[in-house]
């Protein structure tokens, strides 16, 4: 009689696995299942808590249906654009049977320059993988090709639809899917399906660190800590109030210029993107450069901080930062920077320092910052009544909105390269994504206060009011930029996305004073921080007194250099910065430090 206690052998379950491997798999599929049950219980939790969400908070059934009924009002130019697809498909099968018998045949279409989706030989090699992403290519193109040529579309409407179909294009990519993918299906039978189980597990975990949300994991996480190999000049805390800390960085020449610069990031990221390394670190270089540095670290909010508006961040970030760095240094003249949304803030102060006849910034400098937002490229795109009012709705329940939303939106902006990319590694390659400390950073998110976000995104992106003179009231004063007379640097991205290069060069025809705009090689992050060292990308210069109308007219003047652009700023600063004085000890003057930096405020995480 045998034993029925005994339990069967685990390749029982797993034909073609080893005792040692099946019981691995027993182990993840147990894991799997028990980490699935609690997820789908917090979920009903969350779901009864919440209640339902909007079916379309982006609103985009009635924009797609309004552009349906415009395409259909000329069924001929559709069916002609059916033809045209089906006679490339026809080409495509036609050059593919060719090949399968052996002869040498050109592709019909190739993915762009610096698409990183089709870089494994097989897509090349292998017939049916070649075909594959042609066909893809082919349906992508046509696709985008036919939306753009409908009539009596508004741009605005035709932005849109051309974004969300972009998104849809790349969301089908065969590289997404685990059968199509040629790397996929190596390594799903290399490890027997063992890829596919950990990526399971990895989608679990994003689940659960997003609290049934899918939070992408876009790097090690635990490899990188804020004040320890991220975020390491010296210096210290020696000021702060409810909305930031003022950084004081300690100097690294013995002589420094008479006037401090005051750093202001933007509060939507944090600012150690501007000391990630030592290597790429603009802080640690402007100190080498003999400035006495100070930088904003913005409050992460919470609901407590929902009634923060835009005067706020104005009056307890820079202005309040402006008497503290007097009382530090004895010093009342200071140049500035302003990063992004913290240059928009900027300018907004420069404006209203200037209507109060306030002198104390006597130069500034703006890192891809709008203040005209008439093209401001795709993030447009999320603006608009419908959508405005959804997120107004959004943030009211919390006080703010989340920091995970806006991380979202950016990523969206580079879909393939900051979200279907990790899908693959993460999900289908079951593997964990690589230590990179900029996607570190670009995942440490931040909230924002519901009123102030609000204010921002109707009065500058949705009214442009901030370009107008007169258009904002701030503390009962007309905020005009014509009455800014000081010396400005406006630095741009040849590539940036989210600050787009031409919108940035609208700045130079509102202020008043001699403006040096300067075009960055690469986009939003890189385009700044480039160090010189590094000898990467170039920038463009143009040596005409008076700035053209647009961008493209200085262009057509400007001229070309290699590598980094923080020289020419360096150059162009040191003039304006004063003599040279004794290095300043942060802590030592009449302000007393807090803390080391970078301070607590920057270590405050929304998610881990």
């Amino acid at each position: 009689m045998s034993d029925t206690s005994v339990p069967p052998s685990p390749t029982g379950t797993f034909p073609g696995f080893s005792d040692a491997e099946a019981e691995k798999m027993q182990k993840a599929f147990k894991d799997i299942g028990e980490r699935s049950q609690q997820l789908l219980k917090d979920f009903a939790e969350r779901y009864a808590a919440e209640g339902p969400q909007p079916v379309d908070p982006l609103h985009l059934t009635q924009t797609f249906m309004d552009f349906t009924a415009k395409m259909l009002a000329d069924p001929n130019k559709l069916v002609q654009a059916q033809v045209e697809l089906w006679q490339q498909y026809m080409r495509l099968w036609q050059v593919t049977a060719q090949r399968m018998m052996g002869q040498k045949v050109e592709p019909l279409v190739e993915p762009a320059k610096g698409d990183k989706r089709f870089k494994d030989p097989a897509w090349k090699d292998e017939v049916i993988f070649d075909y594959l992403k042609q066909s893809y290519l082919l349906t992508a193109r046509w696709l985008q090709g036919t939306i753009t040529d409908v009539d009596g579309v508004d741009d605005k409407t035709a932005q849109k639809v051309d974004f969300y179909t972009r998104q849809f294009i790349d969301a089908m990519s065969p590289t997404n899917f685990a059968l199509t993918n040629p790397q996929v299906v190596k390594a799903t039978v290399e490890s027997k399906g063992e890829n596919l189980v950990k990526g399971l597990q990895n989608l679990l975990t994003d689940l659960e660190r997003g609290k049934g949300r899918l939070a992408i994991r876009q790097t090690d996480m635990k490899a990188f800590k804020v004040g320890e190999n991220v975020a390491t000049s010296p210096g210290k805390v020696v000021y702060q109030n409810d909305v930031m800390q003022l950084i004081q960085y300690a100097p690294r020449t013995d002589e420094v210029y008479a006037m401090p610069l005051l750093i202001v990031p933007p509060w939507i990221n944090k600012f150690y993107i501007l000391d990630l390394k030592p290597e790429n670190s603009f802080i640690k270089w402007a100190t080498e450069r003999g400035y006495t540095v100070f930088v904003i670290s913005w409050v992460n909010p919470d609901e407590t901080l929902s009634k923060l508006v835009f005067e706020d961040y104005m009056k307890k970030g820079p202005l309040a930062a402006l008497d503290a760095i007097e009382k530090a240094t004895g010093e009342r003249k200071v140049s500035a920077i302003g990063y992004c949304i913290g240059g928009t803030l900027m300018a907004t102060t420069l404006a209203y320092m200037a209507a109060r006849g306030d002198t104390r910034i006597a130069a500034c400098t703006f890192f891809t910052a709008q203040v005209d937002f008439t093209e401001p490229g795709e993030l447009g795109i999320f603006i608009d009544e419908d959508q405005l009012a959804s997120l107004e709705e959004t943030m009211s329940k919390k006080g703010y909105l989340d920091g995970a939303e806006m991380a979202t939106t950016f990523n969206m902006l580079r879909a393939n390269d900051l979200i279907w990319s990790f899908v693959v590694n993460n999900y289908l390659m079951g593997k964990d994504p690589f230590p990179f400390d900029l996607l570190y950073w670009n995942a440490d998110a931040t909230r924002m206060p519901a009123a102030m976000h609000s204010y921002y995104l109707r009065n500058m992106y949705q009214k442009n009011l901030l370009a107008k003179p007169g258009g904002l009231i701030i503390d009962n004063v007309p905020i005009d930029l014509g009455k800014i007379t000081i010396p400005i640097y406006l630095q741009a991205g040849k590539d940036d996305h989210i600050a787009p290069a031409k919108s940035v060069y609208k700045a130079t025809q509102l202020f008043s004073g001699p403006v040096r705009f300067m075009l960055a090689g690469s986009g939003h992050i890189a385009g700044v921080v480039n160090p010189p060292q590094a000898k990467k990308y170039q920038h463009w210069l143009n040596e005409t007194a008076i700035n053209p109308p647009t961008l493209e007219e200085w262009k057509a003047g400007a001229t070309e250099f290699p590598g980094s652009w923080w020289n020419d700023w360096d150059k162009w600063l040191s003039e304006k910065s004063g003599p040279k004085v004794p290095a300043r000890i942060p802590g030592h003057g009449n302000l007393p430090a807090f803390e080391d930096a970078p301070g607590s405020y920057v270590k405050v995480r929304v998610i881990d």
